[in-house]
């Protein structure tokens, strides 16, 4: 056997200087860290969270280094011809293993050096609204907002409901929450755009599937030093807040609307009994709807000159369809189907179709990288 037969699976010219770039950007931060007293406290947090970051890509390749040592070393004990046949043939099973092994942490390392989408480590605002479909459609606008509501729950996240328009079936023709914890926008990102929903609704008494729809919008929570709002954008309307139907809820002008005069972007809160308070979440909604309206303009310009990911998170695109009568969940932008709609809806099935997404996106910005 000999050491070329590994040559198929030897690294792209230019790899192994990439980790040695990395490798010495990390020494480099480490060295500026230890002199922290020269560091003014932006400076050091900076530096800290850059650090932290390469950690994962360093241990990606401190693996892939050792395992070519290790591959080194097996290539020179097969081809000493004074080697005890024994350990020879030792050497050539473990040489045979790591060579398998090698692709796999090569890709690691690829994958852990394309670049993070900045939104990916923040909260998220979660809007769900009901479609076309009348009350079928906000009644599956609300199963969709208390799976989330579920899946939140079982990964830890807290989830603050900010608005609901109930209708008077229990549907919700809109639905705002605030969700918080780690890594939420990564793993929430892919569920915006038309969710469609085929199933017998409860009022139709001869059984017809009927087919209706929710629009679902996930955006990155955005602190007020991602967005400038001047005051003179802004036109701000108070009046009562009422529930479904019509009727009264506050005898006071407590309900806030706020329009963005730049963007005609429009943000009402009326759930709070205080005025302040209302203001204070429409200002945290629309500061999400302008931090993601510049990010989507920023998408756009690159997805003239690169492949599109999955799916463009257009609010328009159909992305999945739940179909009950056969208990199963599509997702149409990578064609995967699963028979398991129950555990989907009630929120510990969706983490199987949030893997397979961020790994499909995973895999094309790899191949674009590349």
């Amino acid at each position: 056997m000999s050491i070329e037969q590994n040559q198929e699976h030897a690294p792209a010219p230019g790899f192994e200087g990439k980790l040695d770039q990395v490798l010495a950007r990390r020494d480099l931060l480490s060295r500026r860290l230890e002199a922290s007293a020269d560091l003014s406290p932006d400076e050091l947090a900076k530096l800290s969270k850059e650090y932290s970051d390469l950690a994962g890509v360093v241990a990606h390749i401190e693996e892939w280094k050792s395992a070519c040592d290790e591959i080194a070393e097996l290539a020179a004990m097969i081809a000493d011809a004074g080697e005890d046949a024994e350990m020879r043939k030792m050497a050539e099973d473990e040489f045979e293993t790591l060579k398998a092994r090698m692709p796999k942490l090569e890709q690691a390392i690829k994958l852990a050096l394309v670049p993070k989408d900045e939104a990916d480590d923040r909260n998220a605002i979660l809007e769900v609204r009901a479609g076309t479909g009348g009350d079928e459609a906000a009644l599956f606008a609300a199963d969709l907002f208390r799976m989330y509501q579920r899946y939140a729950d079982l990964r830890g996240w807290k989830f603050e409901v900010m608005e609901i328009s109930e209708t008077d079936r229990g549907g919700f023709k809109e639905a705002v929450a605030n969700i918080t914890g780690a890594g939420v926008f990564a793993r929430l990102k892919f569920e915006s755009g038309v969710h469609r929903v085929q199933r017998v609704p409860q009022t139709e008494t001869q059984g017809r599937i009927h087919t209706s729809a929710a629009t679902v919008a996930v955006l990155p929570e955005a602190e007020e030093v991602d967005v400038e709002i001047n005051d003179k954008d802004l036109r701000i309307d108070v009046f009562r807040a009422s529930g479904p139907g019509g009727q009264s809820v506050n005898t006071t002008d407590s309900a806030v609307r706020i329009t963005h005069l730049p963007t005609g972007i429009v943000v009402s809160q009326q759930d709070e009994k205080s005025q302040h308070k209302n203001r204070a979440k429409a200002m945290k909604i629309l500061r999400a709807r302008l931090y993601d309206h510049m990010r989507r303009e920023l998408d756009a310009e690159r997805a003239a000159n690169r492949r599109s990911q999955v799916g463009s998170g257009d609010r328009s695109e159909r992305i999945r369809t739940y179909n009950y009568p056969q208990g199963r969940v599509t997702d149409h932008r990578i064609g995967l189907t699963l028979h398991k709609l129950d555990r989907i809806m009630a929120g510990d099935g969706l983490d199987e179709v949030v893997e397979a997404l961020i790994a499909e996106d995973q895999a094309s910005r790899l191949a674009e990288e590349h």
